[in-house]
This record gives C-alpha cells, structure tokens and sequence, in this order.
C-alpha cells in the first residue's frame, strides 16, 4: 500500500497524539525518574517517526531522481520504479518531468545527429555523381586541345562523347533542382484530366528500343480501345512511369516482362508497374527511395542514370496525395502501386 504526504503526515500526528495522550494520562502515576525516562522515551519514537518520514518520503525520492539522472547520462531511458511505499507527488512529478524533458532531447539530438549524417552523405554523393561527368567532359575536351582536334574522325567522336557527359550533368542537376523543389513544398502540379493508357503508350515506344535490347517485353493490361481518365499532372505522371520502368528494365532479366495495369476504385485508380526480374533483397526496399540509393553498388558508375529517379517518383506521387508501395522476393520480381484520382466531370 503507498501512502503520499498526507496520509503519512496524518499516521505521524495520529502516532505522536496517541503516545502525549498517553503520557498525560499516567503522568500522575509516575515519580521524577519516571517522567524524565516517559520524556526520553516519547522524545526518541518522535524522532524516529519524523526522520523515517523524511527518509522514506523525501531522501529516497531524490536518491530515485539521481538514480534516474544516471540512467539518463548511460542513454538509458527505462523508467526505474520505486522501491519506496511512499509516494511523494511534487517528487515524482519532478523525477518523471526531468526523464520526459531528458528523453526529448536525446531523440532530438539523435535526430540532429542523423540529419548530419543524411547531409554528409548527401554532399558526398553530390560530389562523385558530378565529379564523374566533370572529368569525362574534362578529358575528352583536353585531348582535343591537345592534337586531337585535326582528326576529323576522332574530333567527332570525342565531342559527341563530352556532349553526352554535359548532358548527364545536366539531368543530375536538373533532377536535384526538382527534389530540392519538392522537398521545399514550393512545385505545384498541373493537374488536369488525361487519358493515362495514351501516356504509358508513349512511354512504351519512348523505352521501347532499351527494352529490346535486354529482350524485355512491355505489357500494356488494358481492354482494346479503353480509356482510363485520370485527373493529375500528366507531365509528372509521364516522369514516375519513365523512372519506374526504365528501373524495371535495368534490373530486370535477359527475356523478362514487365507488366502496367489499372484496378478501378470508388474514387482512384491504382496503378500497378510489375516485373519478373531479379527482385529487390528485404533489406533494401526501405532505402530504394532514398537519393542516390543504389542497390546494386556496381552501377555506381552507370551514366545513363542519375540515381534520383526513384526519389522524384515518391515527391511526384505524394504530391498527388499518394504514396508508392513495394512488394518484391528475390528471383521473382518486384511490384511497385500507387493510386491516382479518376478524371473529374467537366
């Protein structure tokens, strides 16, 4: 049973009235030696009852708060209960604003600590993906300076090679204006209503010659001559089914497939963009929507991406008030969906 201040307060002068009621009562029986003795008697439990009070309701609850302020420097934020049977209020309400407050601020501070890691990251990678098509233009056009320049063979070839590296410079910092874009809430989307089986057939033709190559083949799952009208930024949504199945065609298999289709809901449509290709491992599909996240580090190198698309698909969709979930096993392929807003009547 705990007992708080008052009650404790109560048993004590309860006690300390029991014991002087006492006293006066037998005063009269007793000689000198016995008064004196009865004094010292009623002087020592008076003692002991108001020092075990404070002991037990004061000094053990502080003892607690610095027991919980060494936890709290050890990082350890568990709450240590109270092996007192007392409960001081003023006390405890402290021990506990203290942990509380010192909790807050270490998650800040880890918080802080992992922005800072995010950020260093960040600048590192920024760093090597424009280093990278730097140097190349770089060195194509010095070797020119240097002598090349009167061959017209190697002239052309070598110019068309800086040409293309200025170009991948350019979609990386085109593509890291729009995260930055994104992530300051400052793009808004030109939404209107489009039929989206005609954009993903663009799409397919626009990747259709990257596809081949690999021996992939675009599926389109809709009813011939079907319409599906949706009410978003085309241009954006032409963006997320560029990136995401230009993806699926660089991890996917030598003969693979790769599937888009459209489950018709109350309000929206989800859209679904699947493959059989080689899949994604558990421990990646947290991170595939990080900037510049690769899960295989081999292509860390590849050109022909910026490492960003992925990024710009999760902004572009939440944009649209959405977001993209992600299925996927190993060796059998990965199914990405999202749900657009069906077309709006005029």
């Amino acid at each position: 049973m705990n007992f708080n201040s008052r009650t404790l307060a109560l048993i004590i002068s309860l006690a300390v009235a029991l014991v002087l009621t006492a006293f006066l009562a037998l005063a009269s029986y007793f000689s000198s030696e016995g008064l004196i003795v009865a004094l010292v008697i009623v002087f020592i439990s008076c003692f002991f009852l108001v020092h075990f009070s404070y002991e037990a309701l004061v000094f053990k609850e502080i003892k607690n708060v610095y027991s919980s302020l060494e936890k709290i420097k050890k990082q350890d934020f568990k709450k240590v209960e109270s092996k007192s049977i007392f409960i001081a209020d003023p006390l405890t309400k402290i021990k506990d604003e203290i942990y509380l407050i010192a909790e807050r601020k270490q998650q800040e501070i880890d918080e802080l600590k992992h922005l800072q890691v995010m950020r260093s990251d960040f600048l590192a990678d920024v760093s090597h993906e424009l280093k990278t098509p730097i140097f190349a233009a770089q060195g194509f056009i010095h070797t020119l300076l240097d002598g090349a320049m009167d061959d017209p063979a190697v002239r052309d070839k070598f110019l068309q090679k800086a040409a293309k590296s200025l170009d991948s410079l350019d979609a990386l910092v085109q593509d890291l204006i729009s995260i930055s874009q994104f992530e300051k809430g400052v793009v808004k989307m030109q939404k209107r209503n489009f039929d989206v089986v005609q954009l993903v057939l663009e799409v397919f033709e626009q990747l259709e010659q990257k596809a081949a190559s690999s021996e992939i083949t675009l599926h389109l799952v809709v009813k011939p001559d079907e319409e599906i009208l949706l009410y978003a930024d085309p241009g954006r949504v032409r963006q997320v089914f560029i990136n995401l199945i230009d993806n699926a065609i660089k991890y996917g298999r030598q003969g693979g497939n790769i599937w888009v289709f459209f489950d018709e809901g109350r309000k929206k449509y989800t859209v679904t963009v699947k493959d059989d290709g080689k899949g994604i491992a558990q421990e990646h599909i947290n991170r595939i929507f990080e900037r510049f996240y690769r899960i295989d580090k081999s292509r860390a190198r590849d050109t022909s991406s910026t490492g960003l698309g992925l990024a710009i698909c999760k902004h572009i969709i939440e944009a649209h008030r959405s977001f993209i979930a992600v299925k996927s096993e190993l060796g059998k392929g990965t199914t990405l969906r999202f749900k657009l807003s069906k077309a709006k009547k005029e």
